[in-house]
């Protein structure tokens, strides 16, 4: 996976005797509860998260299609508040640098998992391929 290459991380499984140090990765991934998703870069410190927690989520690369749906059907579920109009022009926001990335919320798959505690293709953890089509079913 090349360094401009997006990677979507959906916790599977709970906390039933997980280690100290995969309840850490997990915080530090910002995926607390299964059928949570991320979207993070794919960099070898990301790269080394996911193989510490790899018995616990699935991962794959995603494409542009997939987080726009991933994007509007958060903003389903999360109204937008209405602002009285400003009478300067908007000033574009530069994001910061510490800026956090939305954890998604996604339901079980349609037509269910395979195994949970199996890895793909016989099972859900670990990394994948299809991992559009598996998002989509979550959606």
């Amino acid at each position: 996976m090349s360094m401009a290459d997006k990677i979507a991380i959906i916790r599977i499984r709970g906390v039933r005797n997980m280690k100290p140090r995969q309840k850490k990765t997990f915080e530090l991934l910002r995926i607390e509860r299964p059928n949570h998703c991320v979207v993070v870069d794919a960099t070898p410190q990301t790269m080394g998260m996911l193989n510490v927690v790899k018995d616990y989520v699935t991962f794959g690369k995603v494409s542009d299609k997939t987080l726009s749906a991933l994007d509007a059907k958060r903003g389903k579920a999360k109204p937008v508040a209405v602002r009285p109009k400003s009478t300067s022009p908007p000033v574009p926001r530069e994001p910061e640098v510490g800026e956090r990335k939305p954890v998604y919320r996604l339901h079980p798959p349609k037509k269910g998992m395979k195994d949970i505690k199996l890895p793909w293709p016989a099972g859900v953890l670990g990394p994948r391929e299809d991992m559009d089509a598996f998002i989509r079913k979550m959606i």
